[in-house]
């Protein structure tokens, strides 16, 4: 842990304000979930990602969509990419969202590209990702809360996702969501 050398008071209600420069370099929203945890005397919040609680299901989840799709498979919450397995994995493994990826997860909308036919290919991460040819982005969604998303990115010139492959990602997101309900 590393000190900020901010100070707040805790008000009369008990609530401690996070600052503002603090919640966008953790890119912590209104609404989202927080951990708490305590050590002798120290308190420390961590954002909450429910995805990741199921680490060991949702590993062998990405695991499991590789070999069924022969495609980089992709698990991710609504922060950064928890799992990625298949070639290519280590340019994504931790790495934070893009802009793009968070306004499907807003929109909880799939979707679909493929560069052989003209499609947007968007970026998972903000570090763009060089030389993917085809996507499907399936958002996993649970109890109306967006949770994260399963993706499947090709890198094979010409590669073409097709509906298929879409449906594939769409169970593997209903198995995540339904571990929460």
């Amino acid at each position: 842990m590393k000190a900020t050398g901010i100070v707040r008071r805790i008000d009369e209600l008990g609530r401690v304000v996070i600052p503002k420069e603090i919640r966008r370099t953790l890119r912590i929203k209104e609404g989202d979930p927080l951990e708490i945890f305590t050590d002798r005397d120290e308190l420390m919040l961590k954002k909450y990602s429910p995805i990741a609680t199921l680490e060991r299901f949702s590993e062998a989840t990405a695991k499991s969509l590789n070999d069924l799709s022969g495609q980089l498979a992709v698990i991710c919450d609504t922060d950064e990419i928890l799992y990625a397995c298949g070639d290519g994995k280590r340019d994504l493994d931790k790495k934070n969202l893009s802009e793009d990826m968070d306004r499907i997860l807003k929109e909880r909308s799939s979707y679909m590209a493929n560069a052989s036919e003209g499609g947007d290919i968007l970026p998972i991460t903000s570090g763009r990702e060089e030389g993917v040819t085809a996507q499907i982005i399936v958002p996993i969604v649970s109890g109306g809360d967006c949770l994260g998303a399963v993706a499947l990115l090709s890198r094979e010139e010409g590669a073409r996702m097709d509906n298929n492959s879409l449906n594939l990602a769409r169970l593997t997101a209903d198995i995540l969501a339904n571990q929460f309900e």
